[in-house]
């Protein structure tokens, strides 16, 4: 029997913490690796080829690890890289495990939230311009219209610890009143970067409060216990010693001091290198 290991959580930055939040509180029994690619962060304006490589760097480094199973928190990666790596990766270098995105699952749940069928997609410039949110919300709900909006200023406004300052007001304002001013039916609003929670009470403040916010945390986090239940070969396969650890590609101090932040607990995290260079 292959040897057990943790569940793999990677993300270009800090966002996919978030998304651990949530999954170990729904999961909090099991083993988790988060790596964050923090030395090479943001991914949402870089090239489909650099966000692949990337992305595959991290997912080897992971299953190098001893990761069975590797969550992709972040939307960039998910939408430029998670195919290429799932169809014609996996297969040659690990075909026994598996690597799953964020925005499939949620996808496959988005019309559940939605009344008037019309809702919008905030997200970086990588994720919007993929489409792969309108191509996966169209397969399981064609009746449902999608708004996307690029908002190119929110991943560097959290980096930079600035969400609730005065210029957070101006670029949360312009992008809600723009996505709204091209569908006003819409009444729900996806999050679709993982750094966006953090701006929720900024969100709240410009938008009218029948609009549904929706973060992908607590989806995806369902959606991974669902996958479990259902995958018995690849739950056996998972450490469950309630063990937690994060490793980035940066300065462990300064993803300690910010990591508080998305996480909401205290982080001591490891550096490495994931043969940068």
């Amino acid at each position: 029997m292959a040897e057990k290991g943790p569940i793999g959580v990677f993300d270009s930055g800090y966002g996919g913490l978030t998304v651990l939040k949530s999954l170990v509180k729904k999961l909090p029994n099991y083993d988790f690796l988060y790596l964050g690619d923090n030395a090479r962060t943001p991914y949402g304006t870089r090239s489909f080829q650099t966000i692949y490589q990337y992305s595959l760097q991290a997912v080897k480094y992971l299953f190098d690890q001893g990761c069975p199973l590797i969550i992709v928190a972040c939307n960039t990666a998910s939408a430029k890289a998670l195919r290429n790596i799932q169809q014609k990766d996996l297969p040659k270098i690990a075909p026994d495990r598996r690597v799953l995105g964020v925005i499939r699952p949620t996808t496959e749940s988005i019309g559940h939230f939605t009344a008037s069928r019309h809702i919008g997609i905030l997200g970086t410039k990588g994720t919007i311009q993929s489409e792969s949110y309108l191509i996966e919300i169209n397969k399981f709900f064609p009746d449902i219209r999608v708004s996307q909006e690029i908002c190119p200023m929110w991943v560097p406004l959290v980096e930079n610890g600035e969400q609730d300052g005065a210029g957070a007001d101006y670029f949360v304002q312009k992008n809600l009143d723009q996505i709204l001013k091209a569908d006003h039916k819409i009444d729900t609003l996806l999050l679709a970067c993982t750094h966006y929670p953090l701006l929720i009470p900024k969100i709240k403040k410009y938008l009218p409060p029948h609009i549904k916010i929706i973060d992908q945390g607590k989806i995806v986090a369902d959606s991974l216990a669902e996958y479990l239940h259902r995958h018995p070969e690849i739950e056996k396969r998972l450490l469950k010693s309630r063990s937690i650890k994060f490793f980035t590609t940066d300065d462990e101090n300064t993803f300690n001091e910010k990591a508080t932040l998305f996480y909401g607990r205290k982080t001591i995290a490891e550096k490495t290198d994931l043969n940068i260079g």
